[in-house]
């Protein structure tokens, strides 16, 4: 039987066996950590050490160094094996008070941004799954700026941890992942991420959404994990040509076969898959748009997500007006498709959907 590391070794051995993985971190954090790896790493200390460790880390979300449950010594052996996921680099808070954005710096000076989002019966975080997006959405700031790397479990928990922090005494009910990056791109590290949140975190995982633009073969995977997590669409045409433009990857994966992975996702889990719908003016929010996207979303069987463009630096065409936005609503709800309009938050310090862009400003 080959040696058990010993505790100090762990760090290192973690490092050589884990797959090659382009600009992820060099070093784990605590929270990359499952229970037996903590365990290893903590076989000299008492057994009771793991649960206490495990329990303020990943249910409480405390650093080391706050963890007063444990000796000072090894809360400064933990400190120093273990480098924290996130640096705060900025913070912002809309006019309302209602949007708070923070701008965090990853190991190897990549940024993402995260946004909570207060409203009188939840607290929401728009969490980042990636640091940029490959798939170059024209209207979208984060496609715009192109990708840079994935992001680790521990990067996207130190997230969550920092919005219950955050919306405190607010409690955090909602998780959402449609902060910068396509999620089903990073699939294992968001799966493992999902477990983390519900079986330790504690939330629901009818409290969480995935955003993707549609990855056919990762929403299959998807759908085969028959997870009770929501999946929304990032749709916003309904034909292939102009869908082409807006969602480049729609030329891999056009709309036909995103319908039945759809329906697919529908089959396995038993929810409805969201279309996500920004609205363009004089773009996709004519009258043919609508009657394209009845057609669509009755084959899928999908609800609608109507979302105000949010205007951002490198895409000139500006929003629909809110009268457009509610004609356009109404058409749909005549042919019996049902429609919910996405309230828009924290427009005013870029944190609104399409917006992220790692701005200090």
């Amino acid at each position: 039987m080959a040696d058990t590391p010993r505790p100090d070794q762990l760090g290192r051995i973690l490092r050589i066996q884990e797959k090659p993985r382009a600009g992820m971190p060099e070093r784990p954090s605590l929270l990359d950590l499952d229970r037996d790896q903590l365990a290893s790493f903590l076989s000299d200390e008492p057994r009771f050490r793991t649960d206490q460790v495990w329990t303020a880390v990943n249910e409480k979300g405390l650093r080391p160094a706050e963890i007063t449950s444990i000796p000072l010594k090894l809360r400064g052996r933990l400190e120093q094996e273990f480098p924290e996921p996130l640096t705060l680099v900025a913070q912002q808070t809309s006019a309302d008070e209602r949007t708070t954005k923070s701008l965090f710096e990853l190991h190897g000076g990549a940024q993402v941004e995260t946004v909570l989002m207060r409203y009188n019966e939840r607290a929401t975080v728009c969490v980042s799954s990636q640091a940029g997006c490959a798939m170059a959405c024209s209207f979208c700031a984060t496609g715009q700026a192109g990708f840079e790397r994935h992001l680790s479990v521990s990067e996207i928990l130190d997230q969550v941890h920092w919005a219950r922090r955050t919306a405190e005494p607010q409690r955090l009910s909602n998780i959402v992942f449609m902060g910068m990056g396509e999620p089903l791109a990073n699939l294992d590290r968001l799966f493992d991420s999902i477990d983390r949140i519900t079986g330790e975190i504690g939330i629901g995982a009818r409290k969480i959404t995935v955003s993707t633009v549609g990855m056919i073969p990762a929403m299959e995977t998807f759908a085969e994990q028959k997870r009770q997590v929501g999946l929304a669409v990032s749709l916003h045409a309904a034909n292939d040509d102009l869908r082409s433009e807006l969602v480049p990857i729609n030329r891999r994966h056009p709309i036909a076969d995103l319908i039945d992975a759809c329906r697919l996702v529908r089959s396995k889990t038993g929810r409805r898959v969201s279309f996500e719908w920004a609205m363009i003016s004089g773009v996709n929010d004519r009258d043919s748009d609508a009657r394209e996207l009845v057609r669509v979303a009755r084959s899928a069987d999908a609800h609608v997500n109507l979302i105000p463009l949010n205007d951002t630096p490198g895409y000139p065409t500006t929003g629909s007006s809110p009268q457009r936005l509610k004609a356009f609503a109404n058409e749909l709800r005549s042919r019996d498709i049902n429609v919910t309009i996405r309230s828009t938050m924290g427009d005013d310090i870029d944190a609104a959907c399409g917006q992220l862009a790692n701005r200090d400003r």
